[in-house]
């Protein structure tokens, strides 16, 4: 079945899916974004993601045309007219791109011809990537490129200016193939995975960079409120490489694997060299969230 994406008003077959040359998100990458996973085809905090896009689209200054209550129902549209494409096991992301529209070349990239451009669609939940890493523990590597600092481009706003990231991401996979990014601000502190949001455990504190210099990530605050609910001690603070490297534990949050351990830092082991206790403990906790077996899910996909 072919999936239905939805562009400024109009559902139609992915393989009439237009949008211009001309348009911002080429043009510019003036564009902010949203992706959203469900679970047991349940979308996960839809309405959270919702309103951070909409945060995301005042500070950036684009009116997609549509109230959030407006997105929210046009965006359940899309996922039920694209439900038949999944099996039963299968999940799917949903994606939300909105650019400022059709933009002009010349002096002054602010000035907008139309209205904005609103894309929304879905794509298969692939956990193929990560699945190894649930036993295994990834390796995070800091690359040589630094984040966007927040003075330049405030981390909160969830855009699609990703060139810096993918460049990071790069750098990273030269050291290791199968490594993820561990970004630095300009300061040397920990900031975040070209995707995601960073932890660590420290004598049983589950400790995290603040939003100063990274992504308000809803995959972030959700493994911040498991750990509350838990019992477990958290703490959003500086981080630096060191407090990483002498953690006992590491791992990573974002929307498709939910949490990715880590036991390897700059080639360093992290704790004991496995996934720690901690880190299963939440991991248990978000499977019990979402009424299904996250690892089971993303090992069935390779087996």
């Amino acid at each position: 079945m072919v999936r239905k994406v939805y562009i400024s008003g109009r559902m139609l077959p992915e393989t009439e899916a237009r949008i211009s040359i001309f348009d911002s998100a080429v043009m510019l990458a003036d564009t902010v974004t949203e992706s959203t996973r469900t679970f047991r085809h349940k979308p996960f905090k839809l309405e959270e993601h919702i309103e951070r896009l909409y945060q995301s689209l005042k500070l950036v200054r684009i009116d997609p045309g549509m109230s959030a209550e407006q997105m929210l129902r046009t965006t359940l549209d899309v996922y039920e007219a694209n439900l038949d494409n999944y099996g039963p096991d299968d999940d799917c992301w949903i994606v939300h791109n909105i650019s400022r529209g059709i933009a002009i070349a010349g002096a002054d990239p602010t000035v907008q011809a139309g209205a904005a451009t609103v894309m929304i669609f879905t794509q298969f939940m692939d956990l193929k990537p990560w699945a190894r890493f649930y036993s295994e523990g990834c390796h995070g590597v800091t690359p040589m490129s630094r984040a966007v600092p927040s003075q330049s481009l405030d981390p909160r706003i969830k855009n699609r200016s990703r060139l810096a990231y993918t460049l990071a991401e790069m750098e990273a996979k030269q050291v290791d193939p199968m490594a993820q990014s561990v970004i630095l601000d300009l300061d040397g502190h920990v900031s975040e995975n070209k995707g995601g949001n960073i932890f660590c455990v420290t004598k049983g504190v589950l400790r995290t960079p603040t939003t100063v210099n990274c992504l308000a990530g809803i995959s972030r605050a959700t493994a911040l409120d498991l750990a509350r609910k838990l019992g477990i001690p958290t703490e959003e603070t500086v981080l630096l490489p060191y407090d990483l490297a002498t953690a006992d534990e590491m791992f990573f949050t974002s929307t498709p694997y939910c949490i990715m351990p880590s036991t390897k830092f700059n080639n360093l082991q992290v704790g004991d060299g496995k996934v720690g206790p901690i880190t299963q403990r939440l991991l248990e906790a978000w499977s019990e969230l979402v009424g299904m077996d996250i690892v089971a899910q993303a090992r069935a996909q390779i087996n």
